[in-house]
C-alpha cells in the first residue's frame, strides 16, 4: 500500500473536558499509529499532548485506546486498518486525563509501593540464593512486565467503578503478588494481603488483562489464577481451617 491520507479522530482537551477532533493525516508505508501522531503534532496540532519514548514497544510510555482498544500506538500498524475507515484515538479510559492523550497513572505507582518488597530468609547472603529452574522461569516471565498499564486500563473492576481503586490493586500488581507469593525465597506470607488489603477477590478471570499484554504474559493463567488458588485454600479448606485451630497456626 502507498501513501494515503488516514482519516484520525483525536480526543483534545484537559481535566474540564474536552472532544474528539477530525485530521486528515499522511500515511506512508510501513508505519505505525504513533507515526502519524508525530506527524499530526509537526504539520496541524502543534499544542497536541502525547506520551511516548522508545517507540520500540519496551518502554510502556504511549499507551492509549485505539477504536476503544488498550494498544501501544508504537506497536499498532496503520495497515492494520482499512484505508477508509476512520482511526479514533483517545486517552487510557481509567486512569484521570491531564491533558489529550496524557493520562495520570500514579496510582499505579501507589499500589506498588504498598506491596511489601522481596524478603529472604535472614542468614541467605547474596549469592547463596538457589532455585529450581521452574521457579526462575515463573519469575523471568512476570518481569517481562512493561508496565505500560494496558492490563489496569482494560481492567472493568476499576475501569467501570472507580470506587473501587481504593481497595484494588489490579492485574499488574496482582500478578506482583503471585510473583512474591510463589518464589521459594521470600518468606512474607502475602495470601491474606492478597485479599483483604488488595482485592483479588474481585478478579473475575475475564482474561482482558492477558488479551492486552503486548508482552504476551498469561496474566491470568500463570499469576491470577494460581494466586486464587493459594487464596483459597487458605481461607477455605478444611483441613487447612482445622489446622490453624488445633496448632494455632497462623501460616501454612
Amino acid at each position: 500500500m502507498g501513501t494515503y491520507d488516514a482519516k484520525l479522530r483525536v480526543w483534545r482537551g484537559d481535566d474540564a473536558g474536552g472532544e474528539l477532533q477530525d485530521y486528515a493525516v499522511e500515511v506512508n508505508e510501513g508505519e505505525v499509529v504513533l507515526d502519524i501522531v508525530h506527524r499530526l503534532q509537526a504539520t496541524q496540532a502543534p499544542d497536541l499532548a502525547v506520551r511516548w519514548n522508545c517507540k520500540a514497544g519496551k518502554c510502556g510510555s504511549c499507551s492509549a485506546e485505539i477504536n476503544g482498544k488498550p494498544k501501544l500506538m508504537c506497536m499498532t500498524r496503520m495497515s492494520s486498518f482499512d484505508p477508509a475507515d476512520t482511526v479514533t484515538i483517545t486517552p487510557l479510559r481509567t486512569f484521570p486525563i491531564m491533558r489529550d492523550l496524557v493520562t495520570d497513572v500514579s496510582f499505579n505507582y501507589e499500589k506498588a509501593r504498598q506491596i511489601p518488597s522481596f524478603t529472604p530468609p535472614k542468614g541467605l547472603r547474596p549469592g547463596e540464593y538457589r532455585m529450581a529452574q521452574v521457579d526462575v522461569e515463573r519469575s523471568q516471565e512476570f518481569r517481562k512486565c512493561i508496565e505500560c498499564f494496558l492490563c489496569q486500563d482494560v481492567c472493568h473492576v476499576v475501569r467501570d467503578h472507580e470506587e473501587n481503586k481504593a481497595n484494588f490493586a489490579g492485574p499488574r500488581f496482582h500478578m506482583r503478588i503471585a510473583e512474591l507469593d510463589m518464589h521459594p525465597l521470600d518468606v512474607v506470607d502475602r495470601k491474606n494481603m492478597a485479599q483483604e488489603e488488595f482485592g483479588l477477590g474481585y478478579c473475575n478471570i475475564t482474561k482482558c488483562c492477558t488479551e492486552v499484554c503486548p508482552e504476551h504474559i498469561k496474566i491470568t493463567d500463570n499469576a491470577l489464577i494460581p494466586m486464587k488458588e493459594r487464596v483459597a485454600d487458605r481461607k477455605y479448606d478444611p483441613i487447612v481451617w482445622l489446622g490453624n485451630k488445633l496448632f494455632r497456626r497462623d501460616r501454612d
